[in-house]
């Protein structure tokens, strides 16, 4: 049946019979599909009845759906004409892990980060009352995302719209990739203990007549604060529904169909289940989040011993340092797991602390912390960094106190693609003052610089790639490095390559085919000044190579510094160019964009010759 299903029109056409079938042949080519590509499983698992009744009650895509996050919209792909794309998922010129306004028009507004929805979703609705459109705006949201302030920002601000058509879907899977923490997820476990009040709350509405419902309305708000928790949704003025079961299209579908009959800001709660039909999946949601390539028959099965990866390198220095420092403590915006952070809890954990999907809160709470003398470290991708610029500036940096950030998935991070690519960390933290920026060459340097962070009086950050290195052996020590100090790796002549980061190993091979001298600038800020002044004098020409954006970035601050000491000599910046780059093998992505070993060497000999450098500036 999935095949004669190319557009959302085609299934509504299907009697309501023919919807559970439908369901089980979805979820049984999701579950092919992502085994021979990898990607998000456990969470596109537990949507599959949501969105076929989604889209089988409205008008897709005159009415809009707005996923959060969007790792769960694969059934959503799928339905929407992209079936036989699956194969290219997340691959080189294939299809987005997540939604992609550019790729289909059922993708009504691009996602990927957490807490969103609800604020586009509101925004459409509200665009659609302006030019007097008679549409519906959805948002599906998460438990998980929904302890984001911007959540209960667009909340509030829906709440005094009482003619806009907007529906707010939470749904409550009660699994985050992190476990949920807080108190709003505490709320939702004892408001579902109430299922059976809001079932026969339903139940009696239909049957009493008029004098009488208004009766039982005042008995309602009474008997609501007895037996469940004052619902908090409405009081943002939605007209809270739920929870009801996200797996049953019996109760889905007619739910929906009279929501979309009322007026003004609704709220359905919908309880799923993470891995939904199979067994594996529900028993580990979390191993089953994100896998790559594997056999469903067989399961994910333990990987083979490889290169240690950076995230690994964190994990193991921050419980090092912890047991050496019992005023390190240990922050996270919910992603334990993937910040490497799961053994740091087991062995402290009075100084372990998941804030929840909240990076502006993590940042301003590490500063709080940091008041009273503790030292915090913030383990933070690049990309969810910038949530919290202000606070990084007002809040830490301008008060100078002592936070320490790991900046994980520095630079281009593959498949995932430029949702979460962290491309400006470096051009965004280098103008802050007070603020130690550092880029680690390897997986030991990885580990010295973060103990030079945490061992820094003011705010400093080290940032590193996704993934393994080169396997370069990390040494136990908790050793430091010179603060704004580079080091001369390779000696050549005529082109000095200022290196930074990632880009340090491919540097050091171009400079072997071309005999230039290579330098591990290490620090981007302080940048070792001294260290440019010596190459620039002792070379012809030189050029800066970073994973990161050229417009701001590493190469941009040896620009200002010859600048400022009034040195004149031919530069080429290398970097990221000024546009957002696509999801694809790391390696590819990298490749296209010059930054591998023969694309450095090739950008510089076309800059400066084959033998020489070209010592007259080039006027176009």
């Amino acid at each position: 049946m999935l095949t004669t299903i190319n557009s959302p029109a085609d299934l509504r056409q299907l009697p309501r019979t023919q919807l559970k079938p439908l369901a089980d042949e979805l979820r049984a080519f999701i579950l092919d599909s992502v085994s021979k590509t990898g990607g998000h499983l456990s969470s596109n698992l537990g949507t599959v009845e949501l969105t076929i009744a989604l889209h089988y009650v409205f008008n897709t895509p005159e009415d809009r759906i707005v996923w959060d996050v969007g790792h769960q919209t694969y059934p959503h792909k799928i339905l929407t004409g992209r079936r036989d794309q699956m194969s290219t998922l997340r691959q080189l010129d294939g299809i987005s892990g997540f939604p992609r306004r550019a790729e289909s028009q059922y993708d009504t507004f691009g996602t990927a980060h957490s807490s969103t929805s609800i604020s586009a979703a509101l925004g459409m609705a509200l665009a659609a009352k302006t030019k007097g459109e008679d549409r519906h705006a959805i948002a599906v949201i998460g438990d998980g995302a929904m302890t984001a302030g911007m959540a209960f920002e667009a909340m509030n601000n829906a709440g005094i719209s009482e003619d806009v058509n907007l529906l707010v879907i939470l749904n409550d899977n009660d699994m985050s990739i992190s476990p949920p923490v807080g108190a709003l997820n505490r709320y939702l476990a004892r408001l579902m203990s109430g299922q059976f009040y809001a079932k026969a709350k339903n139940v009696g509405k239909s049957m009493l007549p008029g004098p009488m419902l208004e009766l039982a309305k005042r008995f309602e708000e009474h008997a609501k604060g007895m037996i469940v928790p004052a619902t908090m949704f409405e009081e943002f003025g939605f007209n809270y529904i739920g929870p009801i079961d996200g797996h049953d299209l019996d109760s889905l579908i007619p739910t929906l169909q009279n929501l979309k009959n009322l007026k003004g800001p609704q709220f359905l709660h919908v309880v799923t289940k993470k891995g939904q039909g199979y067994k594996l999946a529900e028993a580990d949601p979390v191993l089953y989040h994100g896998p790559g390539k594997f056999n469903p028959a067989e399961g994910i099965k333990p990987a083979a011993a490889s290169k240690q990866t950076y995230t690994q390198v964190f994990g193991e220095w921050l419980c090092d340092m912890a047991a050496q420092d019992k005023t390190l403590v240990g922050i996270t915006p919910a992603m334990r797991e993937g910040s490497g952070m799961v053994k740091f809890e087991q062995k402290f954990p009075d100084r372990y602390y998941d804030v929840g999907i909240a990076e502006q809160h993590a940042v301003t709470f590490a500063a709080g912390m940091a008041c009273e003398g503790l030292k915090p470290v913030v383990a933070i991708y690049s990309t969810f960094m910038q949530r919290a610029y202000d606070q990084l500036i007002h809040d830490v940096a301008l008060q100078n106190l002592d936070v320490t950030f790991a900046l994980d998935r520095a630079g281009l991070v593959g498949a995932d693609g430029a949702t979460h690519a962290g491309n400006y960390d470096l051009a965004f933290l280098r103008c802050i003052p007070n603020m130690v920026v550092m880029a680690a060459s390897d997986e030991n340097e990885c580990r010295q610089m973060l103990s030079t962070a945490f061992a820094y009086k003011g705010p400093a950050s080290v940032r590193y790639p996704r993934g393994s290195g080169s396997g370069v052996a990390v040494e136990k020590t908790l050793s430091t490095i010179p603060l704004g100090k580079g080091e001369v790796r390779r000696e050549g002549k005529g082109i000095a390559i200022l290196a930074f980061g990632t880009m340090v190993a491919p540097a050091l091979a171009a400079g072997d085919k071309l005999n230039a001298t290579v330098a591990n600038m290490r620090f981007i800020k302080p940048l070792d000044v001294e260290l440019v002044k010596q190459l620039a004098a002792s070379h012809d020409a030189l050029v800066t190579v970073e994973e990161g954006c050229i417009m701001g970035g590493a190469g941009a601050a040896v620009s200002e510094a010859l600048a400022e000491a009034g040195i004149v000599k031919p530069i080429l910046h290398l970097g990221l160019p000024d546009r957002f780059i696509d999801h694809g093998d790391a390696g590819q992505l990298l490749a296209k964009c010059g930054l591998d070993s023969d694309g450095i060497a090739a950008s510089i000999v076309q800059r400066f010759g084959k033998d020489q450098p070209r010592l007259v500036v080039n006027n176009g």
